[in-house]
């Protein structure tokens, strides 16, 4: 039985690809993890005595063991998530000590591209890169605030080599056999937190047609169906500008009456909304009382953290091609005082508006920082 004849080979050609689930399609954004961490260990002292030809009593000669690696974290301008960051790290233990008075090797050092390489040097700790701006909490106090490209801070130290027992020697002692075993590293759990999830971020129910509007601005694929479901994991996508400039939507999944209650994941969906740095309400021109959608998506912000709902923002009213949204337009920007952009995902009206906008709202933000002598995040 061949598997290379023609026949098999058209069945191949001409069988689907397996159905995959949103998850395992898209790459989705994540700007919190629990990571545990754990120092390497130290390695062991020596225990041995010096023996040659015609040197009878040549003593102790057990070398120290080496020290375990330490786990550290390393802030790094190019990672934007922490989606490849991993549940468990731990350093490489120390190398016992041996005879001849040699030291023990401390623990090896890796260097970790988070995510996919490797690479490998002779030092002697465990580094893994997050993005600039992750905080770093243990039982929800802020130990690190890592700002800076290239600020490390040291999650777990490795623990210290043992003594051998030439360590030991002394003239009461001239032929000790106490060694001591190497240290155990240290062992946190600590959460890591982006301040930062996106530069702006699309709020709404569900159903609203944020997913199609992040598809529509940028090359992000967040899953969409002509059948009602909500996004349970939020994506990222980038605008890019003629000059050069990026600046980073975020596709925040649904919220429901009671989020601030956790009604539906709502308070993880909230976290969310609260790392973004201007908002995007996106309300369905297409229901009655429009502008009751966003007083309720008020609310809930409101409800969260005081001073979520006053964040320099937009009111985006979709699907506008069809004919009662037209109607309900005028009565929204009747109700509300914020301003408001009309558009069509689905025919793509009226987008340029939103990205001229979306342009303004973000060169403020610049402004702003620069201002309180802070870095804006860059994309």
């Amino acid at each position: 039985f061949s598997t290379t004849s023609v026949r098999c080979s058209k069945n191949r050609r001409l069988r689907q690809k397996r159905v995959i689930s949103e998850r395992q399609l898209t790459r989705y954004f994540v700007d919190h993890r629990k990571v545990r961490v754990v120092g390497g260990q130290g390695g062991g002292g020596g225990h041995s005595f010096h023996s040659e030809p015609r040197k009878i009593f040549g003593g102790p000669d057990g070398g120290n063991g080496g020290d375990g690696g330490h786990v550290i974290l390393k802030a790094d301008q190019q990672m934007k998530s922490l989606s490849s960051v991993l549940p468990f790290y731990q350093g490489f233990h120390g190398e016992r000590g041996g005879s001849k008075n040699c030291y023990g090797a401390n623990g090896a050092y890796v260097y970790v591209k988070v995510g996919f390489e490797l690479q490998c040097n002779a030092c002697m700790s465990l580094h893994f890169k997050v993005p600039v701006g992750t905080l770093v909490k243990e039982d929800g106090k802020v130990v690190a605030d890592l700002t800076q490209h290239g600020e490390e801070y040291v999650a777990a130290y490795g623990g210290a080599g043992g003594k051998g027992n030439r360590f030991f020697l002394s003239n009461e002692n001239r032929a000790p056999t106490l060694f001591t075993p190497g240290e155990p590293g240290q062992e946190r759990v600590l959460h890591l937190e982006l301040k930062t999830t996106a530069h702006a971020g699309l709020v709404g129910f569900p159903n609203a047609g944020k997913s199609s509007l992040l598809r529509a601005i940028s090359r992000a694929r967040p899953a969409v169906a002509a059948y009602p479901f909500t996004t349970l994991n939020p994506h990222v996508g980038i605008v890019h500008y003629q000059d050069y400039e990026q600046v980073a939507v975020a596709d925040i999944p649904g919220l429901i009456k009671g989020a601030h209650q956790n009604r539906g994941l709502g308070v993880a969906f909230l976290r969310h909304i609260e790392r973004c740095r201007f908002l995007l309400y996106v309300v369905d021109l297409s229901v009655s009382q429009p502008w009751i959608q966003l007083q309720d998506l008020k609310y809930e912000l409101e409800q969260y953290k005081k001073g979520l709902s006053e964040r320099p923002c937009v009111v985006i009213g979709n699907k506008i091609d069809l004919a009662q949204s037209r109607i309900n337009l005028l009565l929204l920007k009747e109700q509300i005082d914020h301003r408001v952009i009309a558009l069509s995902v689905l025919t793509g009206d009226n987008l340029e508006e939103l990205l001229l906008h979306l342009r303004e709202l973000y060169d403020t933000y610049v402004k702003t920082e620069q201002s309180r002598g802070q870095s804006p995040v860059k994309w």
